[in-house]
């Protein structure tokens, strides 16, 4: 099977122009518009907004490759790293830590250079016991291909499918410095095409033995902080990428079996972006829902049990409050947790849900 890394031109990519033009405008236009209604809101609400947009952004990018990592660990690390003072933090997982401090470093630090070595630490915090589940890997490091070509496959064992073959590891030191010479020195481009071609581009080398989509998403948010000038991040690529993901896999299987015109995968990557930036609708009605509620609400007389309960309720709670939930969370026996709900029940911040006996859940009186 040939790949577009072993045309004669690679990597000369091409994209008709007339085609962006007004897709790119589009989505900048979008992107402005967004900053401007986010910092309106004054730093409270705009710290809330990103926080929930890096914690969706962290925990999405791992779902696409398939793993789940606790949303709660995910918001407490990034609201320490920020120095956010939020109630209800709790001890992080290395791995979810080591995900979060890439993150941090890719959009927080958007305008300190990318280069090999940064890329090897983001590598290295991914992979904090050096495997990958059960896989011993070289971390921190390019792959070496000992154990055969690095491929991407689907499928059971013995009838595995083969989407993608990255080139060999002999070639991947002037592969990627060819690549990074290019992101910090090249020709001057619209930077959210910028951000598509060196998404592309990067899980195309397929560096490192593990993680490149997590670092090839990194890399293009570092791109977009960039290009907005600003570290906070209003909206998640990955959320929509999640939310897209076999349409994300089989336009990149087709790409990476194409030719260097890589238009319609720049067409499919602005209209992700444009995705994702109405998806920060969502962010922003719930940031104002949550400031309604405190204003509506207050926090006089509510005990510290009561408000970390309220805030996870606010911040999306899976599932049903019930009462042992509440002993579970807050760390207390059922009795207190009936005494903390019934006390919210009767000031009206609380409401019993239909079902009653032993089923009997609760949720927010929203105002």
């Amino acid at each position: 099977m040939a790949y577009i890394y072993d045309i004669a031109d690679w990597p000369g990519f091409r994209w008709q122009g007339d085609a962006l033009v007004r897709p790119l405008a589009d989505v900048r236009h979008r992107q402005g518009r967004l900053i401007g209604r986010m910092e309106a809101l004054g730093f409270p609400l705009r710290e809330e907004a990103v926080l929930r947009t890096l914690t969706e952004d962290v925990i999405k990018s791992s779902e696409i490759e398939g793993e789940q990592l606790d949303k709660d660990q995910v918001r407490s690390s990034i609201a320490r790293r920020l120095g956010m003072d939020i109630g209800g933090l709790i001890p992080a997982d290395r791995d979810v830590e080591g995900v979060v401090e890439m993150m941090l470093d890719a959009t927080q630090n958007y305008t300190a250079p990318l280069d090999a070595e940064r890329l090897h630490a983001w590598h290295a915090a991914l992979f904090p016991t050096g495997r990958s589940g059960m896989v011993k890997i070289a971390v921190g490091a390019w792959r070496t291909d000992e154990t055969g070509p690095m491929q991407v496959v689907s499928g059971p064992v013995g009838r595995e499918r083969v989407h993608y073959q990255a080139p060999s590891a002999d070639r991947v030191d002037d592969e990627m410095a060819r690549f990074l010479d290019w992101f910090e020195n090249g020709p001057d481009i619209d930077p959210v095409l910028k951000a598509a071609i060196a998404h592309l581009w990067f899980v195309t080398i397929h560096p490192f033995d593990d993680g490149n989509g997590r670092i090839a998403r990194a890399i293009a948010d570092l791109t977009l902080a960039r290009a907005e000038k600003t570290p906070q991040r209003f909206y998640s690529m990955s959320a929509h990428i999640r939310a897209e993901r076999k349409a994300y896999y089989d336009m990149l299987e087709r790409t990476q079996k194409g030719d260097l015109d890589i238009t319609p995968w720049v067409q499919w990557f602005i209209g992700c972006l444009a995705g994702a930036i109405d998806g920060a609708d969502g962010v922003l009605a719930a940031v104002l829902a949550k400031a309604r509620f405190w204003e509506a609400h207050g926090r006089e007389g509510l005990n510290e049990r009561q408000q970390k309960i309220i805030e996870r309720l606010l911040d999306g709670f899976e599932g049903k409050l019930t009462s042992s939930k509440w002993a579970k969370i807050a760390k207390c026996s059922t009795d207190t947790a009936l005494r903390d709900i019934n006390d919210l029940v009767a000031r009206s911040i609380l409401q019993k849900d239909a079902a009653g006996g032993r089923s009997t859940s609760y949720s927010l009186v929203r105002p």
